[in-house]
């Protein structure tokens, strides 16, 4: 402990949220309890214990900002928490503490696990925050491509349309006729069949002769009729996502034939019009429209020249649903993957950056894992310690030492003591190992990524974009990015990077050049002093 956190006046704070990126954190008195005999081994003056069950994937966190302003007020310059991503899963309020600590407003932050200091070295900080924002972008990405995976493979994404119903078989979700409405809506089809029936005549036949009702009980009505007529995922092919363009042929059971929902656009007035075709595009989905806000979807186009040679492109465009006069003109795919290698050659680290950045942050962890080695072997043996407490009231019971209430009081308490001490073993596990490992996939995508999109596949290719950033917006035929927060930081050390790495020994000068100061600006615009 540095003698100057003697002076220091702290904020205990606990955070627990019931989604999913917290299931295997501590509760918050476990949490609590934990870091009360940290501070006090540590002779920490704590003058405030705030909690909350929030989730902080997003701003605006009642308890966070009155502790915020609490130390911008001075009543406090140290906060005591469970781990960084405590205090932040979004690049706002990891932002807020990243510079109140680089300013010296917050003097010292103490985790479980290590401590941070203004003096310290920024990237590890930055590394880790980064990595608390890029975990609620995953889960976000994670079920996106979950559900593209599953219509890649024939199964409708989204809830089932009128005439079939969701199942879950073996734990995977699939759809199957409705029984009860499966045949009833083969009967409609083959009186629209007949070119004798519009539409609103088939639902009124169907609600009032057949006794048709809606998964709501209701009657049918005529929108929900003239629907039904033009949906294709009838005869086996849907659209994922909607409005992309980019059509899969399902595996569930056809209630109709191509040929059939054919002739029924025809009957329709539609004209027979043309059944989509499925092609795959590398950015349909990814892109909206800076205009109007429509996702950007795309198409291939033929030319033959007079000479008879035949060349086909592949152009990107809005889908101008929600705006049909949408001014945006369309853009080859060439033009805009230049863009996105633009982008990708601006975080592109040589490989001896890439090894010297993992190896420091390493070092700067191994001085920590003492810490947390001891402090987990301490649980460890206050864990075994209950386990025998509870062998020791059993035998104590059966002697006759203890009367039954007694024995209860002293169970239930042991098993107060016993469970939170287990969610404190089962929360350090992973640790660092687990961090470093992401931070190693950051630096190693900023190494290979151009490399990769410029040889890689269209799923490869969608990939990397994907993981690149998010808000993705193509206006004027130029795409712009919200780069996710770790790839920021490379960026604006990159060029520097790169000026070091066409010297001598490029090793050595990042380790006498890289000094990671207490300005925040310089630190992140170009990480050394």
């Amino acid at each position: 402990m540095k003698p100057e956190n003697k002076k220091i006046k702290y904020i205990l704070y606990a955070r627990k949220s019931s989604e999913s990126e917290d299931r295997q954190v501590a509760s918050i008195q476990s949490q609590i309890d934990v870091l009360k005999d940290i501070a006090k081994q540590e002779g920490l003056e704590i003058i405030d214990i705030l909690s909350e069950s929030k989730s902080a994937k997003a701003p605006e966190r009642q308890v966070f900002n009155q502790m915020l302003q609490k130390i911008n007020n001075n009543e406090a310059q140290g906060i005591i928490c469970w781990k960084l991503d405590r205090l932040a899963r979004n690049p706002v309020d990891g932002g807020n503490i990243s510079w109140m600590l680089q300013r010296g407003i917050l003097k010292h932050i103490k985790t479980f696990e290590r401590s941070y200091y203004p003096t310290d070295n920024v990237l590890m900080m930055s590394v880790e925050f980064g990595m608390a924002n890029q975990y609620i972008l995953d889960l976000s990405l994670n079920t996106k491509r979950g559900l593209k995976a599953k219509a890649e493979k024939g199964i409708f994404p989204a809830p089932a349309p009128l005439g079939y119903i969701n199942i879950h078989n073996r734990g995977n979700k699939t759809i199957v006729p409705d029984p009860e409405r499966f045949n009833l809506m083969r009967k409609m089809f083959d009186l629209m069949l007949t070119g004798s029936y519009a539409p609103p005549q088939i639902a009124k036949t169907a609600n009032e002769e057949w006794g048709f009702k809606m998964p709501n009980g209701k009657e049918m009505s005529r929108s929900t009729a003239y629907n039904i007529f033009t949906k294709p995922f009838y005869y086996g092919d849907f659209e994922y996502p909607k409005g992309s363009n980019v059509w899969y042929k399902g595996i569930h059971k056809k209630l109709i034939t191509a040929e059939e929902y054919d002739k029924i656009q025809i009957i329709l007035g539609r004209k027979g019009k043309p059944r989509p075709r499925t092609h795959i595009f590398a950015f349909t989905g990814l892109i909206r429209c800076g205009e109007c806000g429509a996702l950007i979807t795309a198409e291939e186009k033929t030319k033959i020249q007079k000479n008879g040679n035949i060349h086909e492109y592949t152009y990107y465009h809005c889908t101008k649903k929600p705006n049909p006069n949408c001014s945006q003109k369309c853009i080859r795919k060439e033009d805009l993957e230049k863009q996105v290698l633009a982008v990708l050659d601006k975080i592109e680290i040589p490989q001896s950056f890439h090894q010297w950045a993992l190896d420091e942050l390493k070092k700067d962890s191994a001085k920590d894992s003492d810490n947390i080695k001891k402090i987990t072997e301490n649980k460890q043996k206050e864990y075994n310690d209950c386990l025998k407490k509870f062998d020791a009231i059993i035998e104590m019971r059966a002697d006759g030492e203890l009367t039954q209430d007694e024995f209860m009081a002293k169970k239930e308490s042991l098993a107060k003591e016993k469970a939170k001490l287990y969610e404190i073993l089962t929360d350090t596990d992973k640790r660092a190992d687990e961090w470093i490992g992401k931070a190693e996939k950051v630096f190693s995508f900023a190494r290979d990524a151009k490399t990769n999109f410029e040889n890689g596949t269209l799923q490869q290719k969608r990939e990397i974009l994907s993981a690149l950033g998010s808000n993705l917006l193509l206006k004027d035929k130029i795409l712009t990015i919200s780069i996710q927060k770790p790839f920021v930081l490379i960026e604006k050390m990159a060029n520097e990077v790169k000026a070091i790495h066409s010297r001598l020994e490029p090793v050595i000068i990042y380790q006498n050049e890289f000094n990671f100061g207490q300005e925040y600006a310089q630190s992140l615009a170009l990480l050394r002093g």
